[in-house]
This record gives C-alpha cells, sequence and structure tokens, in this order.
C-alpha cells in the first residue's frame, strides 16, 4: 500500500497540538518551537502533495479509501483535486506565520494566567486548526468532512474567548466580557448552520444510500441516482446555508467583525484567511457537484446576496474606527467576490474566485499581521489614536501599504488577478451584475487609502514618537508574503495551471459552458 500522504498531512499537526499540549509548565519556549517545527514540517508534506499532483490527470489525486462505519456506509475517504490541493497548500504555508506572528501572545504576562499552561494551549489550539481545515480540504466523504466542519469550531471558540486581544478602549474587565461575546457568536452562527447541514446530510443518505462524494456524482452524471426536484433544492440549501455561514456572506455575517476584532491579530487571520476558506471550498465541491440543477435554480438569489456583501462590506468599512474591524468588513466584501465567481458559472469566474481564495487569504494574512504588530506597540485598535507613523517606523509603514495596496487589488499585486478574473467571468453572462460588483473596488480604494493616510501620514503623535520598527521575527513573518504578493501579481501561472483542469470538472458538473462573444456580422 502506498504511503498516505493526505492522511500523513494532516494527521502532523494533530499529533503536533498533542505533543504541544504536553509540554510541561516550565517550557513555554519548547511548546512554541515545537509547534513551528511541526507546522513547518507540515508545510514541507503540503509541498510533497503539491509537487505529485498532476494537473491533467484524475480528478481527485492521492485517494485513500478504508471502512469506518460499515452499518451506515461512512468511509475514511481522502483526495484532492486542483482546488483543494492548492487551499491544503496556503493553510500549510499560512500556520509557521501565524505561529511566529503569535510568539508572544500567549505568554502568561499577556493573558493574565499563571494557574494554568496558556502558551502551550494556545499554539496546540493553532494546530488542531490547522489538522481540522486540512482533512476539511481533502475529505471526499460527505459525513467524514462534517465531523471535521463542525469540530474546528472546538478550538477556534478557545482562541477567541480565551486568547483575545488585549488592545481595549474600554479596559480590560469589557474587553474579557466582548471576547466572550465574540466567542459565543462565532460558535453559536456556525453550531445553527452546521444542525442544518447535519439534516441534508442525512437526507442526502436516505436518497442516495451512501456518503462518497465521488459515488453519488458519478451516480447522479449516469442517470443511476435521480432526486426529485423539490428534494434536490432543500438539500442544497441545507448544505449552502451552512457554507453561507461560515464564508461569511450577508446576512450571515455579523459573527465575523465581533471574531476579528476581538481575537489577537494571528487569531484574525486563522479566521479569514484559513477557516472560512472551508465555506467557499465546500460550496464548489459539494453544492456545485451534488446538486447541480438546485444550483442554478439557486443562482439569481445567491447573486443578489454577493452583490449585498460586495457592497455592504466595503461601505461599511469606509466608517469604521476600529483598525481590525475595518480589515473584517473588508474580507466580507472580498468573499461576496469568491462568491460572485463561484455561482457566475463561467471559467473565469470559478477559476477567479479559486484564485481569490488564495491570494486573499495572503494579502489578508499580511496586512492583519502588520496591523497587529501596529496595534501591540501603542495599544489601541482605533485608528484615531494614529499618525505620522512612517516617519518613525518607515519598513512597519511601507508593508502596511503594501499589505493595503493589494487589499484594494492595485495591479501587479495577486488580488488584482483573481478579482479582474471574477468580474470579466461575472459580466460575460450577468453584466449588470458585473457592473454593481465593480463598486466594491472603488470602495475599497476608499477605506484602504483614508486607513494609511490616517495611521501613517501626517504629524507624529506624541504617543507614537517612539514606536520602534519592525523586528527581525516580524520581517520573517511579513517579507515572504509580500513577496508572495508581489510574484503571484506578475505570474499566478503555477497557480492557475492547478486550478483550471478542476474548475472545467465543475463546469461540467453544472452542465454549463461559457457564453459566446457577441461578434457583430461584417458588413
Amino acid at each position: 500500500m502506498s504511503f498516505p500522504l493526505l492522511t500523513a498531512t494532516a494527521a502532523l499537526p494533530a499529533l503536533g497540538a498533542v505533543a504541544t499540549a504536553a509540554v510541561p509548565a516550565a517550557r513555554r519556549v519548547a511548546a512554541k518551537w515545537l509547534a513551528l517545527l511541526v507546522s513547518l514540517a507540515t508545510l514541507v508534506l503540503a509541498a510533497v502533495v503539491l509537487v505529485r499532483f498532476d494537473p491533467g490527470g484524475n480528478r481527485y489525486q492521492l485517494t485513500e479509501s478504508h471502512p469506518w462505519i460499515k452499518d451506515f456506509g461512512v468511509r475514511y475517504e481522502l483526495g484532492v483535486d486542483g482546488i483543494g490541493v492548492a487551499l491544503v497548500a496556503l493553510t500549510a504555508l499560512l500556520i509557521p506565520f501565524v505561529i511566529l506572528a503569535g510568539w508572544h501572545d500567549a505568554d502568561p504576562q499577556e493573558t493574565g494566567n499563571t494557574r494554568w499552561r496558556p502558551t502551550q494551549g494556545f499554539f496546540a489550539l493553532i494546530l488542531a486548526v490547522e489538522a481540522m481545515v486540512i482533512i476539511s480540504f481533502e475529505a471526499t466523504d460527505v459525513f467524514l468532512f462534517y465531523i471535521f466542519f463542525e469540530a474546528m469550531l472546538i478550538p477556534m471558540y478557545f482562541l477567541i474567548g480565551g486568547f483575545g486581544d488585549k488592545a481595549h478602549e474600554h479596559g480590560d474587565e469589557v474587553a474579557a466580557t466582548q471576547r466572550s461575546y465574540a466567542a459565543v457568536k462565532f460558535l453559536l452562527y456556525n453550531l445553527v448552520g452546521g444542525l442544518i447541514m447535519l439534516a441534508a446530510v442525512i437526507g442526502l443518505y436516505v436518497v442516495a444510500g451512501n456518503f462518497s462524494l465521488q459515488e453519488i456524482a458519478q451516480a447522479r452524471a449516469n442517470g443511476s441516482l435521480h432526486m426529485a426536484t423539490s428534494t434536490e433544492r432543500w438539500l442544497f440549501l441545507g448544505f449552502f446555508f451552512a457554507f453561507a455561514v461560515k464564508a461569511p456572506l450577508w446576512p450571515l455575517h455579523t459573527w465575523l467583525p465581533n471574531a476579528m476584532g476581538e481575537a489577537t491579530a494571528p487569531v484574525a487571520v486563522l479566521i479569514t484567511a484559513v477557516v472560512d476558506k472551508v465555506g467557499t471550498f465546500a460550496m464548489l465541491r459539494f453544492c456545485l457537484q451534488l446538486f447541480p440543477e438546485a444550483s442554478k435554480w439557486a443562482t439569481p438569489v445567491i447573486l443578489v446576496l454577493a452583490l449585498i456583501s460586495i457592497v455592504y462590506g466595503a461601505l461599511v468599512a469606509v466608517g469604521q474606527r476600529d483598525i481590525k474591524r475595518l480589515v473584517a468588513y473588508a474580507s466580507i466584501s472580498h468573499f461576496g467576490f469568491i462568491i460572485l465567481g463561484i455561482f457566475a458559472m463561467t471559467s473565469q469566474g470559478q477559476s477567479g474566485a479559486t484564485l481569490y481564495m488564495v491570494n486573499h487569504g495572503i494579502s489578508t494574512a499580511a496586512l492583519m499581521l502588520v496591523a497587529g504588530f501596529l496595534i501591540s506597540r501603542r495599544g489601541s485598535r482605533l485608528i484615531a489614536d494614529y499618525g505620522g507613523v512612517q516617519k518613525v517606523a518607515p519598513v512597519l509603514a511601507g508593508t502596511f501599504l503594501i499589505g493595503g495596496l493589494a487589499t484594494l487589488s492595485l495591479p501587479g499585486l495577486a488580488p488584482f488577478v483573481s478579482e479582474f478574473l471574477v468580474l470579466v467571468g461575472t459580466f460575460t453572462r450577468y453584466p449588470a451584475v458585473g457592473v454593481v460588483a465593480t463598486l466594491g473596488i472603488v470602495l475599497a480604494a476608499i477605506y484602504t487609502l483614508v486607513l494609511y493616510q490616517r495611521t501613517m501620514t501626517g504629524p507624529v503623535k506624541a504617543e507614537v514618537a517612539e514606536m520602534p520598527d519592525l523586528r527581525v521575527r516580524e520581517l520573517l513573518v511579513v517579507a515572504p508574503l509580500i513577496a508572495l504578493l508581489i510574484f503571484l501579481g506578475v505570474y499566478p501561472k503555477p497557480v492557475t495551471d492547478i486550478v483550471n483542469p478542476a474548475v472545467q470538472q465543475t463546469m461540467s458538473d453544472v452542465h454549463k459552458k461559457d457564453p459566446q462573444p457577441e461578434v457583430e456580422a461584417s458588413k
């Protein structure tokens, strides 16, 4: 039997989480290094998966399949397509930066807790989330996917509620209350979505007789499995609702600003750059592949919701006073673009949406982590408490600017290519929708440039006059992310070559072809 590479990629951070949690209380630094080394080893395994994946080969590769719960047809089935392998690589890439950026976030003097081992717990929880997210991208059994889709909520709940941001304008007591509120809201929203999805998972089993994504999709394609129209639509809605909460899509988005605002900057990156991608990924893998007709039926409503997310998220970001909440609302707008690309039902739109998942993860990580370094120096998340930072910390200001320019999709930086593809793919099928979506680009320029102007330019405020510039550890976090943003902005071909075949297969699942361009007949 060949080496179970996909299992190893998910199991390594899971075992690392257990080992990190077991490190003795006095060995906090050892726990940090252990977590970092485990994350780097996971990155190596993810790189091997990426190298061994053949874009021109079978749809699902490196597959593993073993009986699990035989009485209910549940199997331990893993496999990656081009979309899944790109997101596994993204997750494995970002976690070492999350760990490095949060190197001191869980020290006892930061958490104020000396009765338990916050450092070990913090890094163990991050590795646990990594393991669950990776196996979610790999699972081809619907029930297996559901288990880890829900299980990742537990470590995230503790990361938000137990290790929140100390920079709060109303003091530690109010900060603790706000963290608890944000953690509970995150958990309840996602649990409700998960429970509705569970009902749909059970309904799918009743109809199909098993949970295998590949078997069900094949049976639907060859006509051996028939679903009544109403049944397919109800099942689709059950799955889509859970994914829309996770994504997050308006009006199910309200948990995200609270969670990102109250979490530490590395945990905020974990939420929006890693965990939330499971929602948009699952729309492509499960909604479109299992319920193609229902997906087309729901497309008009979903496009409207995506447009509202784009414009609403950007408008609210313009008026934000809090740096982290501004990034959160900007992410809601960006997720609207991703969902717009998925349901535009064009190859350009879906390629752009998949590329956007990768590029948004990198750009948001860069911007939020630099913002976290800035906030930790000043002790405030309020934009009004800053001014003139570029004069005292030019490297910090410069990296903050590049992260911000990537967020507004400046040409030459990675998000531009993906946003352009989404808009082109949308214009070709839904011109009016594409026109409205471009408002998000204009508003992104406003909230990003105003944020930079108010924090980095102008007179130097007394509270930031002695602010140190980025340190070596912080540069090790930011510099590779900036380099990736520039590289993928100039040369996105390595990612598009991987995801395009999977996108074409998804288009085939929903029986859609790209619209033919209208050419005027020559006179």
